[in-house]
């Protein structure tokens, strides 16, 4: 078997290679444009206006209750009867299929990471003049992100093992270049083990620098924490 999987990474180590690169391109586009409409979503939701909430609600809820799969499907197939110049692009369908499915997960996240700001921040806002607008982006917001930031980078984690089922579609994702060499080699094992290998590696090293900069973020939360304690202290004294 080990002489197998040498063999093949010989031979076929472009392709993994190459699928490599379309599985992270995918991912990364996915959750990049997800970011952008998931956080449009989010405000949505959080408006004021019954029919904006009641749209993006009904978006989320689609997303989430129907299989990934499903959607490939019908984004692939569906897309192309709407606008014929995507007829015979598979990877951009399959593409949209990811950021529509990132973007209803990722609105919940940022929604989510918003009310937990405490409400007070934004009260306080206020009272000192900021408008509706200028107190979320710049007071809300901020502390919002610490919130955000580790659940986004799970999601991209997840995006990246989701992209497997674009080999359905035979996009030239990891798990389409396991289906070549497979059909090549007739050996369904080996380049079944050196793919799994390759997702592993991936996700294990992306969720350890993830949890670095978790890390990272709470020790600048707790040193900024001890810092306005140690000021209102003096201040006492004084």
């Amino acid at each position: 078997m080990l002489a197998n999987i040498e063999r093949l990474l010989v031979k076929y180590g472009m392709n993994f290679v190459n699928g490599l690169g379309t599985t992270l391109l995918l991912a990364l586009v996915s959750v990049s444009v997800g970011c952008l409409i998931g956080a449009l979503v989010a405000i949505m939701r959080l408006s004021k206006s019954k029919v904006l909430g009641g749209i993006a609600t009904v978006y989320t809820e689609i997303i989430r209750d129907t299989p990934l799969l499903l959607q490939l499907y019908f984004f692939y197939f569906g897309l192309p009867m709407l606008i014929p110049a995507l007829n015979k692009q598979k990877f951009l369908c399959i593409a949209i299929a990811l950021i529509c499915n990132s973007a209803a997960y990722v609105s919940e996240v940022i929604r989510s990471g918003i009310q937990a700001v405490d409400p007070g921040q934004r009260e306080a806002a206020l009272s000192l003049g900021f408008s509706e607008s200028k107190a979320m982006w710049f007071v809300v917001v901020p502390q919002a992100v610490k919130n955000i930031l580790p659940a986004l980078g799970n999601e991209f984690i997840m995006i990246i093992k989701d992209t497997s089922l674009g080999s359905t579609f035979f996009i030239g994702d990891l798990m389409t270049q396991y289906l070549v060499v497979k059909g090549a080699t007739y050996l369904p094992i080996e380049p079944l083990v050196i793919v799994g290998v390759i997702y592993f590696l991936m996700t294990f090293i992306l969720s350890k620098v993830f949890g670095h900069f978790e890390k990272k973020m709470q020790k600048a939360d707790r040193h900024s924490g001890y810092e306005r304690k140690r000021k209102q202290q003096r201040e006492v004294h004084v």
